[in-house]
């Protein structure tokens, strides 16, 4: 009845990367954790995550001499997320 919800995607922080990702579609990493309020290593953890099941790309350069981290949602991201959108909708609609 009810479908398995995606694991990638239940945890909190990890879901708040997708959805700003799939809205904004490119973010850099300060932008990302300034609006889901997350500490730098957490995020870094969850971001690896994503990237290690293709949700996301993570592009890492240097600008002015700082690093500059930018993730980008992919097309395997963009089903998965949408995806999960529908099997919870599912679960509210009992």
């Amino acid at each position: 009845m009810f479908k398995e919800l995606d694991p990638i995607l239940h945890s909190q922080l990890r879901l708040a990367v997708m959805s700003l990702l799939i809205s904004v579609k490119e973010a850099e990493f300060t932008f990302i954790k300034e609006k889901t309020n997350s500490t730098a290593g957490n995020l870094s953890v969850q971001v690896q995550k994503l990237k290690e099941v293709g949700y996301i790309d993570v592009n890492k350069q240097f600008k002015d001499n700082y690093p500059q981290t930018t993730c980008k949602i992919t097309a395997k991201g963009i089903a998965a997320f949408e995806s999960y959108v529908i099997a919870l909708q599912a679960y509210l609609k009992v």
